[in-house]
């Protein structure tokens, strides 16, 4: 059976399956299963997929975002302007396929026209990204050696996932994570996270925990979750850290430096609003995995950067418009929508 056009408000989660936070999205099966029996279909969704975001497939996201016969007709990331007293994460989307047009693939959704320009200009001078030097909050896990010593630590720990540092382990495993470095002839490191609300640095042996690419150099950390996704949002509280120290899964990690001058240029960029800028683009929600920082570009960090990095954080700001191209309109743009850091 074909329709002459499909117009729809499909459902969203499985509300059958897990709680009322982790219910299985099902809309991408009914927008889907829409594109079967007609050539024009209109439906309002979650706009998570538009930025390969939430738990669709992500090559479902990919296909969607490769379909040149898939147009968005309009975006609100804040959900209760379209359903009042409703939080959907990401915001709403109304898409429109027609079979018979060619509308050109999305391939990377913004919801500004300035930001798309922007964007343009930024792939077209560079094919380095800052996620190339960002690790995961999961990349630091326990050694094999802790649970030779303390047998007992599994049992503590959620099933699975016995190596994960996660973000309570300060007060779950208070005699292996201690406030102060103790009297031993073991080698220990401090590891930097969360006791109740309050960030601390605890003492850890360092057999406990795997080698990491980052443990003996200096990094910038942030946290995994940040903000809403507004664009441009202040990051919140990002520091330095130095050699023989490590984060739980609070925290990314940026960079692998040598020395302690390329981590805090590093800390200065991120701070720019144009690398928040370009964190926007695919930063809607509160997470902030690596894979949000794939627009942000990779800068030179040593003292053979073409960006000085001894100007203040606004004056770098306009080294970085100058680099990429970027109008006067565009300058604008950034300069109105986000807010300064210091």
């Amino acid at each position: 059976m074909k329709f002459d056009a499909v117009v729809g408000n499909p459902p969203y989660q499985d509300k059958t399956t897990g709680d009322s936070t982790q219910m299985p999205p099902i809309y991408h099966h009914f927008m889907d299963a829409s594109y079967t029996i007609s050539d024009v279909v209109c439906l309002i969704s979650p706009a998570r997929f538009l930025f390969n975001a939430g738990a669709t497939p992500s090559a479902w996201n990919r296909k969607m975002l490769c379909d040149k016969h898939l147009k968005v007709l309009y975006f609100e990331q804040d959900s209760a302007k379209v359903f009042p007293n409703t939080d959907i994460k990401g915001g709403v989307a109304v898409t429109i396929r027609d079979n018979n047009k060619n509308f050109g693939a999305i391939e990377t959704f913004t919801s500004y026209s300035e930001l798309n320009s922007i964007l343009k200009k930024v792939v077209h001078k560079t094919d380095s990204f800052l996620s190339e030097i960002i690790y995961s909050a999961f990349s630091y896990q326990f050694d094999e050696t802790i649970h030779i010593e303390h047998p007992e630590v599994e049992s503590k720990l959620s099933k699975g996932h016995k190596n994960d540092i996660f973000s309570g382990i300060f007060n779950t495993l208070p005699d292996i994570f201690t406030t102060h470095k103790p009297k031993s002839d073991q080698t220990y490191i401090k590891f930097y996270g969360l006791s109740q609300t309050k960030r601390e640095y605890r003492w850890v042996k360092k057999s406990y925990i795997r080698n990491h690419p980052t443990t003996d150099k200096y990094k910038v950390w942030l946290p995994n979750a940040n903000g809403s996704g507004t664009l441009g949002e202040v990051l919140s509280s990002p520091l330095i850290g130095k050699p023989t120290e490590g984060a739980t899964q609070t925290f990314i990690s940026i960079g692998a430096f040598d020395s302690v001058e390329e981590a805090e240029r590093t800390l200065k960029y991120i701070k720019t609003k144009f690398a928040r800028t370009m964190l926007g683009i695919l930063k809607i929600t509160q997470h902030n995995p690596p894979a949000k920082w794939e627009k942000v570009p990779l800068q030179d960090f040593t003292s053979n950067s073409d960006i000085d990095w001894s100007k203040s954080i606004s004056e770098i700001d306009q080294q970085l418009y100058k680099k990429y191209g970027l109008s006067q309109e565009e300058i604008s743009f950034i300069e109105r929508m986000i807010k300064p850091m210091e």
